[in-house]
Order: structure tokens, then sequence, then C-alpha cells
């Protein structure tokens, strides 16, 4: 669906040369869809994959992702690729739809623009990454606010930041840790001195995929996983396992509607089978 749908490439498409500027002025002209019009077209994606109509719902909702997107600028990167990255938790957003929920849109695809955009925030703020755990990460998005009223923290400020946030007392003294560091350049100091010492990181670190025993524990994964993958299949009805197939494992991907056709129930009836034996796989893949 990526593909076909890149929000950006279609509104350079009738924006040549756009600018960020001249961007957000064409999305902001899209016209916002009616309760109605969104419904009938997340339906006809629902149930017929139809990706003009997908097409619509993005183009429709970029709006929305350009004003999520200004709200995370004060982590100094450029609010093109936040944009950009938002822009992409939307299309998913979109394909995940399901118009029977009973929600707008916009409500359902918040979540997803904000974890696309959380997670470019995470890996491009520093070099080492600063927050990889759930609290961690809850941490890093309120920390830096509380810091800027706080300055730095006392032990009983710490603390009330730890109960407001529902996190422990370790993790926000850590996290603040982590906030006051610096980034150590890369490759070391760029001096001329060549008997000034030198600590990069770049000098300790193992070459990675090295390692044979990774390397054959790797391997070995991958081989256990295909072979469960291969006999979970085998336990599933052959109706189930030819809708998966057709659904996930070919090429040219057969539609909901055509299956329907074949089998004589409805393209919901398809969905639900579809999502039956992808819990069965799930679960024959974890046990």
């Amino acid at each position: 669906m990526t593909a076909h749908l890149n929000p950006l490439e279609t509104m350079a498409l009738s924006v040549p040369g756009a600018s960020l500027d001249q961007y957000i002025q064409a999305v902001s002209a899209v016209p916002v869809l009616t309760a109605e019009e969104e419904r009938a077209l997340a339906e006809r994606l629902f149930y017929d994959e139809d990706l003009e109509a997908a097409r619509s719902l993005v183009l429709a909702h970029l709006r929305f992702v350009v004003h999520i997107a200004r709200s995370y600028t004060g982590y100094g990167l450029p609010l093109g690729d936040l944009i950009q990255e938002g822009n992409v938790g939307l299309m998913k957003a979109v394909r995940r739809f399901d118009p029977n929920v009973g929600v707008r849109l916009v409500s359902f695809a918040v979540h997803w623009v904000k974890a696309e955009i959380h997670e470019f925030v995470l890996k491009n703020w520093r070099i080492v990454k600063v927050a990889t755990t759930k609290a961690q990460r809850k941490l890093f998005f309120n920390l830096r606010g509380q810091k800027k009223r706080l300055g730095r923290l006392t032990l009983e400020e710490s603390q009330r930041v730890a109960d407001d946030l529902g996190v422990s007392l370790q993790d926000v003294q850590e996290m603040e840790g982590r906030l006051a560091a610096y980034d150590a350049s890369f490759d070391g100091p760029l001096d001329d001195d060549d008997d000034s010492p030198t600590f990069a990181p770049a000098q300790y670190l193992q070459v990675e995929g090295g390692d044979p025993a990774e390397i054959l524990a790797e391997d070995d994964f991958h081989q256990q996983s295909s072979r469960r993958l291969g006999a979970a299949l085998q336990h599933l009805d052959a109706r189930s396992r030819d809708i998966l197939e057709r659904r996930w494992l070919t090429d040219d991907k057969s539609t909901l509607q055509e299956l329907a056709g074949e089998y004589g129930v409805s393209a919901e009836r398809i969905r639900q089978l579809e999502n039956a034996a992808i819990g069965k796989l799930r679960n024959a893949m974890l046990a």
C-alpha cells in the first residue's frame, strides 16, 4: 500500500518543486471529509481494498499530521522529517481502520501518528538511545517539560514526578542523568595534536555479526521458526490455509471480495477466517 500512497509524493505532483511551506499550504487546501464521506471511503477500503479510497482518506488527514508534528519541533529535528514520519503512521492507521468501530479516523490515527514520530525522535535525538523501556519513553517525553520549570530536580521533586507519571524514583533519576549528559564524538575529537589521548566509541565497537556463536544461534532460530510455521500451516483446515496463502504468501494477493466470491460467503466472513487462522499460527509459534 505504501508504494501507492506516499502522500508526500502525491502532493509533490500537484505542487511542482514544492517547499515545506508550499506542502503545508497544499495539504491544508484538501477538503475535510464529512462523517458520511469518511465512512463510505473506509468501507470501500476495508471490504474491497480500494486503494483510491485509501488515497483519499490519507490526503484528507495530512493537515492533521502537520498539526501533531509541529508539537515535536522542540527536539531540534526538522519539521519536514517529523511530518514524513507522521505520514507513515497515518498510512498505517488508514490500513488498519475498521469503519464498524464507530469512531472517526482522526481519533483512531492519533496513536499511530504519534508512535511513528516518537520512534523517530528517540532514534535521532542522540547517538546513544536514551529511552528503551516503556517507562523510559514516558519519562523522555514528559521529564524535559518538567525540567524546564524545575531545573535540577531535588529528591522530593523527583519523587513527585515519579508519582505523577507512574514510574519508579530510580527511573526518574536515571533519565534525568541521561538528559543532562552530552553527546561524545563518535570518531573522537577533531584535533591535529597526535599526542593527545583519544577515547572514541569507534575504537571500541565490535564488528557487528562477527561472533560465530551469534551467527550460528541466529541461523538456528530462523530454521526453527520456518519449520514451526510450516507445521502450523499444515494443521489449518484447507480453506483457512488457502485464504492465508493467497492473502499473505503470494505476490499476486487476492482481495477479500475475490475470496468471498469463490467460497460463497461474505467478505466479512473471509476476514474473520483470516484473523482466526493468524491467531492459530501465532499461538503455535509461541507454544
